[in-house]
């Protein structure tokens, strides 16, 4: 997630020296993950996505190629939905952390994006090599695994890459450019396409999306979501060390009348 969830991870930090008992104003999340679970624009969203990306491969399938074609994808909030746990977080006000996190995937109820099986099948189906990139923890593989599985998700251990170490998704992407042609990156945040949105801030994150502009849609597959992400942190310098109230205060100024 987690860069989706990389995004939110360092807020494990707020809650150092805290009592379990204390409860966490979060509600500005709530429009967000209400919008994810309910609107209906959101299926529509991730139909368009996949039905774009089939499109582009189908395109790339009559060309010839040196390598074997791959795609690679990110997994939370790109092929697995995680709002149910958002949405715990919100009624029990409780923020994010590595042990509340950890508990969710081990229960292995994350549901399939609409689109995503039928489209991942497909991919699979013409010899097409599908690699995730996860921050998800290593810890966390075995869980990840059996959910992907459970829910039709075209997966093989040996090409589901979680984090390690750095946040960074760029030298596991290395290791699979160099073995395989990839025409498809799927993500819901920018940092899951190329190292240049690394903890870049809004502005700069904008001006590359437009030098960027042409592969959108076309070679880099854009899922929604704004429940939680680069784009919260990028407006914060990515100082995960600020308090809840202080961030609130920042968010304001970032709304233009």
């Amino acid at each position: 997630m987690f860069k989706k969830m990389v995004a939110i991870v360092p807020m494990v930090l707020l809650l150092v020296g805290c009592s379990s008992s204390k409860k966490e104003d979060i509600s500005y999340m709530e429009a967000a993950t209400l919008w994810m679970q309910n609107a209906a624009e959101v299926r529509a969203l991730t139909y368009q996505a996949f039905n774009a990306a089939k499109l582009s491969l189908d395109s790339e399938l009559r060309k010839r190629h040196k390598k074997p074609l791959g795609i690679v994808l990110d997994i939370d909030e790109t092929v697995l939905d995680n709002s149910p746990y958002q949405a715990k977080n919100i009624l029990e006000g409780r923020t994010y952390n590595d042990e509340n996190w950890s508990e969710w995937i081990d229960e292995k109820r994350a549901r399939p994006l609409a689109g995503a099986v039928e489209f991942l099948n497909y991919a699979e189906s013409k010899g097409v090599d599908i690699f995730y990139i996860s921050n998800r923890k290593v810890k966390s593989f075995e869980a990840t695994y059996e959910n992907m599985k459970k829910v039709g998700l075209p997966v093989k251990k040996e090409n589901l890459f979680l984090k390690t170490h750095s946040n960074s998704k760029d030298k596991r992407r290395k290791v699979v450019f160099q073995t395989h042609n990839i025409v498809l990156l799927f993500g819901d945040t920018l940092a899951d396409f190329a190292t240049e949105f690394d903890e870049k801030n809004s502005n700069e994150r904008n001006i590359l999306v437009d030098h960027f502009r042409k592969e959108f849609g076309r070679k880099f597959i854009v899922l929604p979501n704004p429940m939680y992400g680069d784009w919260e942190w990028a407006l914060h310098e990515y100082d995960y060390s600020k308090e809840n109230k202080e961030r609130e205060q920042e968010r304001q100024k970032y709304l233009y009348p």
